[in-house]
């Protein structure tokens, strides 16, 4: 009997013992394509020895010291590698223990600036609806995964959400790529004038929406419209790249390709790969400028902030993603990896849509195609793919509740950015395979 308090009570999981590149090797010798990266974090495969030298030479020096009396080399290099190939003005980074921690951070950062610059009556958030920032109260108030959500509701701060930019569902059949953008993106401007422009503190979204909506990009324009209204009300651009972040989507930050800079730009998973747990804030200039000469300090801290031993792992991974040119590998075999979703999936009868960019794909389950219409929650097709992908050896990251929280299914693909285009063609032929008996197996008889 496990005494591990886990995420399902009632199933023991396998018990994974190594890991080497693409693949995870259980107790039983079987071995899995890890896909999904767990949850799109295993950015460079498993077992890096670089990373795992620096780590293991990080701990021999040094593995912990608290960040109110220390900073440490490591702390200082990996800040410095961060600020140095960030957008233009983000100058400073908040080094935290995960993507979770790192919302919370970017969320009291944003307070703590209005308070130094005489704002304090700017304290409400604008998120958006299907979105997901994490699982501690602050971030899971500002996620609009409405599943999660639901069981705390009595606990979460109140939060205003618009709508996604999820062009799939929500693009009308009259309007093209900038309209839609441009109307979507003015259901901001449209709250910020409902509860009042100088209250609002923030609008947070990710920039490439990941597991809660399927990979979802937004349509070009609709960014650059966002930032112009966040600017013209002095609302903070809080942009949460925990997934599709660190080179995933092409570009090591995806708002590059949007052509905007944040206030606040989060990140994690990738940062570290998974080789210790890490987040981050990169914070612009002009926002620790005003702590600067306000009060002088982060009024915020974490026993587990700048830790050493994090530090050099997430340094060691950057290091490894920029000297390799894993990043151009990823906009290179991206479109591949779209390529062969294509030719098995487009013109499957249950596949409604195929999305994503670089390296976090995602293909949308659905009953009919020509209508749209999703499958019945109660068949669960989500965890049925799951289960039978898992059986013939690959993990990926299936979803449901991608229309509302509770219709809609979905499965993302988010594997190392070391696969090889053979390897991207295995994935996609066993995603086929489960697909396909997922939905004979929900269709079957009982």
């Amino acid at each position: 009997m496990s005494h591990v308090l886990s995420r399902n009570l009632r199933v023991a999981p396998p018990k994974a013992v190594y890991g080497e590149g693409i693949h995870i090797v259980d107790d039983k010798g079987r071995r899995y394509i890890d896909a999904c990266g767990g949850a799109a974090v295993s950015c460079l495969g498993h077992g890096d020895a670089e990373v795992i030298r620096a780590m293991r030479e990080q701990s021999e020096r040094l593995a912990y010291v608290h960040t109110s009396f220390f900073t440490t080399d490591a702390e200082e290099d990996l800040a410095a590698e961060l600020a140095g190939h960030a957008p233009p003005g983000l100058g400073h980074a908040a080094i935290l223990s995960g993507g979770s921690e790192a919302v919370e951070a970017a969320l009291k950062l944003a307070r703590q600036f209005a308070l130094e610059t005489g704002q304090g009556e700017r304290g409400q958030v604008i998120a958006r609806r299907q979105s997901y920032h994490g699982s501690t109260l602050g971030a899971l108030a500002v996620g609009g995964n409405m599943l999660r959500r639901e069981a705390y509701a009595p606990l979460l701060m109140a939060v205003h959400h618009i709508a996604p930019c999820y062009a799939y569902r929500e693009r009308r059949v009259d309007e093209g790529d900038e309209a839609y953008g441009r109307r979507v993106a003015d259901e901001l401007e449209a709250k910020i004038q409902e509860i009042g422009p100088t209250t609002v503190l923030a609008f947070v979204a990710e920039t490439v929406v990941g597991a809660t909506l399927g990979a979802v990009p937004p349509v070009p324009g609709y960014f650059k419209r966002v930032r112009e209204i966040c600017d013209r009300h002095g609302v903070l651009l809080i942009l949460d790249e925990v997934m599709c972040g660190m080179g995933r989507t092409g570009t090591l930050h995806a708002c590059e390709q949007e052509g905007v800079v944040p206030d606040i730009l989060v990140m994690a998973k990738g940062l570290g790969a998974g080789y210790q747990p890490v987040g981050a804030v990169l914070a612009h200039d002009r926002i620790v400028d005003a702590l600067r000469a306000g009060s002088g300090a982060l009024q915020h801290g974490q026993t587990y902030m700048g830790h050493p031993v994090a530090c050099a792992a997430a340094l060691a991974v950057q290091r490894a993603i920029r000297e390799r040119g894993l990043v151009a590998r990823v906009r290179d075999l991206g479109p591949r990896l779209e390529a062969a979703l294509h030719d098995r999936f487009g013109n499957h009868p249950h596949v409604g849509d195929i999305r994503g960019r670089g390296f976090l794909q995602a293909i949308e389950l659905v009953e009919d195609r020509g209508t749209k219409r999703p499958f019945d929650p109660a068949m669960t097709l989500h965890a049925r793919v799951k289960r039978l992908a898992m059986a013939d050896g690959l993990l990926c990251y299936p979803m449901g509740g991608t229309i509302d929280g509770r219709y809609g299914d979905h499965v993302v693909l988010a594997p190392p950015y070391i696969a090889t285009e053979n390897e991207l063609a295995e994935i996609v032929a066993r995603l086929g395979k489960a697909v396909d008996a997922a939905v004979a197996e929900a269709r079957a008889p009982s």
